[in-house]
């Protein structure tokens, strides 16, 4: 008689079920996101006000850094004082009457009332 040999155990976990599922419910998931994102439906009203064009100048910008220098859009080099600044936003004022004028300024940047 020939001696019976023991079977041994795994010791390893069988993952291919859990795959299967995790498949289909990622595809469950695809499937019902869209739907989701609908929304609920609603019915705008028509707008009567005129479209907002455009402008066609930038916006002069003051920009102000950590250490309080002033710089003008993208100009690299600072201000030397806000008189000048006062000076060219003048001029801007004067040839174009519609800019914005934007200030940029780091948070660490202290401004009073």
């Amino acid at each position: 008689m020939r001696p019976r040999r023991h079977k041994r155990q795994m010791s390893e976990i069988n993952v291919v079920p859990y795959i299967d599922v995790m498949l289909v419910l990622l595809v469950i998931f695809m499937v019902t996101a869209p739907l989701l994102m609908e929304g609920v439906s609603v019915e705008l009203p028509q707008a009567s006000a005129k479209a907002v064009s455009e402008k066609s100048t930038e916006p002069f910008v003051v920009h102000v850094d950590k250490n309080e220098q002033y710089f003008i859009n993208d100009d690299p080099d600072p201000i030397e004082t806000l008189q000048e600044i006062r000076v060219k936003a003048d001029i801007v004022m004067r040839n174009s009457p519609e800019t914005e004028f934007l200030v940029r300024a780091d948070k660490s940047v202290r401004y009073d009332a």
